[in-house]
C-alpha cells in the first residue's frame, strides 16, 4: 500500500514517490504524444531564436466520477484570466504556449465567445450572399481578427486543449521539461484552476452511476432468468410518481486530495524557469496569508493573490524578499476617483463601482511580470557568469 510505504519514506522523497504513483495510476490522455510533439517544435523553435516564452494554464479542470464519463465535478472557471494574459503576452514579445481547458475562452476569440449576444448577431448577410461584420463590429473585429492572424502566422501562438486533472497534469508536466532549453527565458504561469481533489482509477466505476437500484435488480433478474416486476421496472424512471417505488438512491463521493505537484516543477520539471501561480480566496482576512503560505511551500518566484469579488479589480504581488505588492485597477464612482486603500490591505467590494472596470487589470498585471522576468533573467545569467 502506498501509505505503508509513505510511513518508510524520508519526508524529502515522498513528493517524487507521489509523482510516481500518480502517473503511474491515471494514464495520460490520448493525445498526449501529439501535444508533446507540437509543443517540442514549437519550444524548439523559439529557443533556437533566444526568444521568451511563456507557459500559460488556463480553465478548470473536470474530476471524473466514472472511467465512461458521464458525470463530472467542475468549478466555475471560464479561462478569462488565462485568455486575457495571452493576448497582453503576446503584445510583450513573448511566444505564448496556451494549455487550456477545452471550450474554455481563447486568446482573441474570448472578445466574441464570452458576450453575452449570440456570436452570429455579430455578423450580417452581405452583397452577393457574403458574411461580413455588422457595421458597429467591423472595425473592433477587424482590430482583433489582424492581432490573431499576426501571432499565428509568425507562430507565436500554440494551443493545447485539456479536459480532466489527470489529462492536465500530464500534459503540464509534459511541457515544462521540454521548456528546459529555454532556461531563465521560460516563464511558467499558473493561472488554471486546478481541481484539488480527485477519484482514484481503482474506485472509479466503468460506467454512468445509476441514480437507482434498476440495473441491480435487472442483473438479478437475469442471472435468475425471471423477468424484472413492473415496480422494479418503473424504478428506471425517476420522474414516475409512484409511490411504491422508492424514486432515487444517495451518492457518496470518496475523493482523494490531488497531490501537490507545483514544488516539483522547481525542482525537477523545469528548474530553471520563472514560475507564476495563483491563488484565490473568497475571505479577505486569509488573503496574503495563503499567498505566502503557497510561496513559502511550493518555492515558486512569484504568487499572485486575487479575492473572488474583487478579481477584476485588484491582485496582490507575493515574492520572496519583497514587500507585498497590490495592483489595481484605477476607478470612479459616483464620480469621485478612488482613494487608496491601506497598502496592506484588500479594496472593500463596496467601494467599486457597478459593472465591469474600464481597463482590463492583466494589461497591468504582464508587465509587471514581464519587470520580474527580466530581473530573474538577469540574476541567473549572473550566477552562471560567476560560476
Amino acid at each position: 500500500m502506498l501509505s505503508d510505504i509513505q510511513s518508510e519514506t524520508p519526508p524529502e522523497n515522498l513528493a517524487a514517490l507521489a509523482e510516481t504513483h500518480y502517473f503511474a495510476a491515471n494514464p495520460p490522455p490520448k493525445d498526449l504524444e501529439k501535444h508533446v510533439a507540437l509543443a517540442r517544435d514549437f519550444i524548439d523553435y523559439h529557443s533556437a531564436k533566444g526568444k521568451r516564452l511563456v507557459l500559460i494554464t488556463s480553465g478548470g479542470t473536470t474530476v471524473p466520477l466514472e472511467k465512461q464519463t458521464v458525470r463530472f465535478i467542475d468549478n466555475f472557471s471560464a479561462g478569462t484570466r488565462g485568455a486575457t494574459s495571452a493576448e497582453y503576452f503576446l503584445e510583450a514579445g513573448y511566444a505564448v504556449l496556451f494549455l487550456h481547458r477545452q471550450f474554455s475562452l481563447l486568446p482573441f476569440s474570448r472578445h466574441y465567445s464570452h458576450a453575452t449576444d449570440c456570436f452570429l448577431d455579430f455578423l450580417r448577410e452581405g452583397p452577393d450572399g457574403s458574411v461580413v461584420a455588422r457595421d458597429e463590429d467591423a472595425a473592433k473585429m477587424l482590430h482583433v481578427l489582424r492581432k490573431y492572424r499576426d501571432a499565428r502566422d509568425r507562430n507565436m501562438l500554440l494551443l493545447l486543449p485539456f479536459v480532466s486533472i489527470s489529462d492536465y497534469l500530464h500534459e503540464l508536466r509534459s511541457v515544462a521539461q521540454l521548456m528546459r532549453p529555454l532556461g531563465p527565458r521560460g516563464l511558467l504561469y499558473l493561472a488554471a484552476a486546478v481541481s484539488d481533489f480527485f477519484v482514484p482509477p481503482d474506485r472509479m466505476s466503468e460506467h454512468k452511476i445509476q441514480s437507482t437500484d434498476a440495473a441491480d435488480a435487472l442483473k438479478k433478474s437475469t442471472a435468475t432468468s425471471t423477468r424484472p416486476t413492473t415496480d422494479e421496472e418503473e424504478t428506471f424512471d425517476n420522474f414516475d410518481s409512484s409511490p411504491a417505488v422508492p424514486r432515487s438512491k444517495s451518492l457518496v463521493i470518496d475523493l482523494d486530495p490531488v497531490p501537490k505537484f507545483l514544488k516539483n516543477l522547481v525542482e525537477g520539471w523545469s528548474p530553471q524557469g520563472m514560475i507564476v501561480s495563483f491563488k484565490l480566496e473568497t475571505n479577505p482576512a486569509i488573503l496574503v496569508h495563503k499567498a505566502k503560505y503557497s510561496l513559502d511551500r511550493y518555492q515558486h518566484h512569484l504568487v499572485i493573490g486575487n479575492l473572488l469579488s474583487t478579481r477584476k479589480w485588484e491582485v496582490v504581488f507575493v515574492s520572496p524578499g519583497s514587500q507585498d505588492r497590490w495592483i489595481r485597477v484605477p476607478f470612479r464612482k459616483d464620480g469621485v476617483e478612488s482613494s487608496a486603500p491601506v497598502a496592506d490591505e484588500p479594496v472593500d467590494p463596496n467601494s467599486l463601482p457597478d459593472g465591469e472596470p474600464e481597463v482590463e487589470i492583466e494589461s497591468l498585471i504582464i508587465p509587471a511580470v514581464q519587470d520580474l522576468h527580466s530581473k530573474y533573467i538577469w540574476t541567473v545569467e549572473e550566477k552562471e557568469r560567476g560560476a
